[in-house]
């Protein structure tokens, strides 16, 4: 059996308790060596056949897997983050599937749940943005026709860039292009929940800048947004006033307003 497995976004305790007693079990483990924490193979057994896949092609990856197979092992294809956001996990598992032979996905937590964790942001504040875009800028990889970064940035949704660090002059371009402000809030976020972890925050206009000031080059995550600003309305969830399934309105115990300005920074 064959288990994709989501290594979580870096911190070692982020995996997911599934995916923990796959990787203690596995006979074979074949981990992202780019991406993910070496750390977290350590608790593997100590006859496990353990291989780094960031030097091998998807032919590679498989002939290892079957040879697994063949040997009635249990093999962990360990991806970073969660397999399904950047993670080439449909062509090997449709190559599976012409084979015959059996595999499952196990989630892990994406960084950029952990980046969000980083900034204490929330992506979806009720007036401001109610959706969040997962992209990235292209680059040596082609980007499909509609889905360039100006396209979305025209919605001004919250906006999480994968992959794109190195290319921060042309993505700050693309944003403005597409309607961002260059006063509109960004961050960058490098190694989300890594011990080396590190966040600055900045604005459109001075992605580009920060970047390089710090020397931020790879590994990081760029999220755009008024999300990341001070202005936005008070969710309805707990509101007094809104009767839900699970609560009756009481508005005579509303003590807060309809619309909250957090604390600027001094």
């Amino acid at each position: 059996m064959i288990h994709f497995v989501g290594a979580g976004p870096g911190a070692v305790d982020l995996i997911t308790v599934r995916g923990q007693k796959l990787l203690e079990t596995a006979d074979q483990i074949i981990y992202a060596g780019s991406l993910v924490n070496p750390q977290l193979l350590a608790c593997a057994k100590k006859d496990c056949r353990i291989l780094d896949s960031a030097g091998m092609t998807l032919e590679a990856v498989i002939a290892a897997m079957e040879a697994g197979e063949r040997q009635g092992w249990m093999t962990v294809r360990l991806h970073t983050g969660d397999p399904s956001v950047y993670g080439a996990i449909r062509e090997q598992m449709d190559i599976l599937s012409q084979k015959g032979l059996a595999y499952d996905v196990v989630p892990g937590v994406s960084s950029f749940c952990a980046a969000a964790a980083s900034l204490q942001a929330e992506y979806t504040l009720p007036g401001i943005s109610q959706s969040v875009i997962i992209t990235r800028m292209e680059g040596r990889t082609p980007v499909p026709d509609k889905q360039k970064i100006a396209d979305y940035a025209a919605h001004q949704a919250t906006m999480v860039i994968f992959l794109s660090a190195s290319l921060l002059e042309g993505l700050q371009a693309e944003l403005l292009r597409g309607g961002y402000p260059a006063d509109t809030p960004a961050a960058i976020v490098y190694k989300a929940s890594w011990p080396e972890e590190r966040t600055y925050t900045c604005t459109v206009g001075t992605l580009a800048e920060t970047a390089q000031r710090e020397g931020i080059s790879k590994t990081a995550l760029i999220v755009v947004g008024q999300v990341l600003g001070q202005a936005y309305d008070r969710s309805l969830l707990y509101h007094p006033a809104f009767t839900h399934g699970c609560r009756q309105a009481a508005p005579d115990e509303q003590q807060y307003g309809d619309h909250i300005q957090g604390e600027t920074e001094s």
